[in-house]
C-alpha cells in the first residue's frame, strides 16, 4: 500500500500537478523551439471531424503533390504542418490531424515545416506552373523537349514533375485543353474545329483563318452544311476515272475522283446538304481545263482559287505542298521539317488525307521516306499514274 501511495504521490506531484516525466517532456519541447499546441482547442476538434478522414491521410502517405495547396497536415508530436507533398519521414495516423491551409494552421498553434515551406510555392510547383502556363497559351502542339528547354528541366523531369501535379503528362494535358475548347465551342453552335491534332490552338480566332486571302470557308458554314452557299459544279472524264468539280464564287471546294456520276454527285450533296447545289458544265470549265491538261501531261501550273475548310495547320502543309515542283516528290517528315514542325509527321499525312481539291493541292507528291508510296485518298494506283506521268513529261 505505501508502494501504491508513493507512487500515487509521485504520479501527482509538482508544479501545477505535472508529473515529472511530463515537465522534462516540456522543456526538451522548449527547448528545440517548438511551440506546443493549445490543450483544448474546439476549432481544430470541428476541422478534424470534417477533414481527418480516410482519404486525407491516404492522399499524404502518398505524397500526393496534386494535393499541395489544397490542405496541410500537422503533427501534434512535433507541432510542425506540412504539405500533402512532403518528403519527410510520415508520422503516426493519430499524430496527424488537417487544415484547409497554412493560416488555419498556424491559429492552431502549428508552425511551417521548414523542409517542404507549405507557405511557398515550391521550385518544382513554379517549374509546373511555368509549362502550364505555355501549353496555355501555346498556338500549336508543343513537344515535351521543345516545352523542357524553355522550362529549363530535362524532358525526363518535366515530365514526372507535370504528372505528379497534374495526373496527366504535358502531352494529356494538351489533349485535354483542347478537347475541352472543342466542346466548349461545339456547344455554343458558333464554331467547329476537326481532329484534335489540327485544332492546337488556345482561341478559336488563332484556328481558323477569316480572310479571304486564306483557305478557308468559314466553319461555321461547313458546320451547317454549307448553308448560304451556292455550289456549282461539273463531272468530266478522264485517264483516271471520273472527275467531280465543284466551286463557290470564292473557288475550289472539291476536286474529286470515282467510278459513278451518280456516286459523285451524292457525296457532293450529301456533305453540302444545306448549300444550293446544281451542276453548271459551261461555268466549271474555267477549273476543268486547265486540271484536265495537267492530267494529259501537259507542264501546267495548277494556280486557282480555292474555298476549303482548313485549319492554320492544314494551310501551312498544303502551300508546302503546292510549291513542290511537278516530277518530284517530298516525304512526310520534309514536309514536317519544311513548315517548322518536325515532329509532327502524323499530323502532316492526315493533312493530306483530308484534303479535299485533288491536284490543286498536289497531296499526290508525298511519298515515304523510303521512296515507297503511302496511301492516297484516291487509291493508290491512281496515286502511281499521276507520278508516272509527271516524271515522264517533267
Amino acid at each position: 500500500m505505501r508502494k501504491t501511495g508513493t507512487s500515487s504521490a509521485t504520479v501527482h506531484s509538482g508544479a501545477g500537478g505535472v508529473a515529472p516525466k511530463e515537465q522534462a517532456r516540456s522543456k526538451r519541447f522548449a527547448r528545440k523551439g517548438r511551440i506546443a499546441p493549445p490543450a483544448n482547442r474546439s476549432y481544430a476538434v470541428t476541422m478534424q471531424t470534417e477533414l481527418q478522414n480516410e482519404n486525407h491521410w491516404q492522399q499524404v502517405m502518398a505524397r500526393d503533390a496534386r494535393q499541395d495547396g489544397r490542405f496541410v497536415f500537422a503533427v501534434r508530436t512535433t507541432g510542425v504542418y506540412c504539405r500533402p507533398s512532403c518528403p519527410s519521414r510520415r508520422p503516426r495516423r493519430d499524430s496527424v490531424e488537417f487544415f484547409p491551409d497554412p493560416r488555419e494552421a498556424e491559429r492552431a498553434g502549428y508552425r511551417a515545416c521548414l523542409r517542404c515551406k507549405p507557405t511557398e510555392i515550391s521550385a518544382q510547383a513554379q517549374y509546373v506552373l511555368r509549362a502550364r502556363r505555355m501549353l496555355d497559351n501555346a498556338e500549336g502542339v508543343m513537344t515535351l523537349a521543345g516545352l523542357s528547354k524553355r522550362v529549363g528541366l530535362s524532358p525526363f523531369h518535366l515530365q514526372r514533375l507535370f504528372k505528379r501535379a497534374t495526373g496527366l503528362s504535358p502531352r494529356e494535358y494538351q489533349s485535354a485543353r483542347r478537347m475541352q475548347h472543342v466542346k466548349t465551342e461545339l456547344r455554343k453552335g458558333e464554331d467547329v474545329t476537326t481532329a484534335l491534332y489540327d485544332a492546337g490552338f488556345s482561341s478559336p480566332s488563332r484556328l481558323y483563318e477569316k480572310s479571304d486571302q486564306q483557305l478557308g470557308m468559314t466553319p461555321g458554314t461547313y458546320r451547317r452544311g454549307g448553308a448560304g452557299a451556292t455550289i456549282m459544279f461539273a463531272i468530266a472524264p478522264t485517264p483516271l476515272g471520273r472527275m467531280l468539280v465543284a466551286a463557290t464564287e470564292r473557288g475550289l471546294c472539291a476536286v474529286r475522283f470515282g467510278e459513278s456520276v451518280t456516286e459523285l454527285e451524292r457525296g457532293l450533296r450529301h456533305e453540302f446538304h444545306a448549300a444550293t447545289v446544281q451542276r453548271d458544265d459551261a461555268a466549271m470549265r474555267r477549273f476543268i481545263e486547265p486540271l484536265r491538261a495537267s492530267l494529259g501531261g501537259e507542264k501546267t501550273t495548277i494556280d486557282l482559287p480555292l474555298d476549303v475548310r482548313a485549319t492554320a495547320f492544314q494551310r501551312k502543309v498544303w502551300e508546302t505542298l503546292q510549291r513542290i515542283p511537278r516530277g518530284d516528290t517530298r516525304s512526310y517528315t520534309e514536309i514536317a521539317r519544311a513548315i517548322g514542325e518536325p515532329k509532327a509527321v502524323r499530323a502532316v499525312a492526315h493533312a493530306c488525307a483530308s484534303n479535299p481539291v485533288a491536284l490543286a493541292v498536289p497531296c499526290h507528291r508525298v511519298v515515304r521516306s523510303d521512296g515507297n508510296l503511302a496511301g492516297y485518298r484516291w487509291g493508290l494506283e491512281r496515286k502511281k499514274k499521276l507520278l508516272e506521268g509527271e516524271r515522264a513529261n517533267s
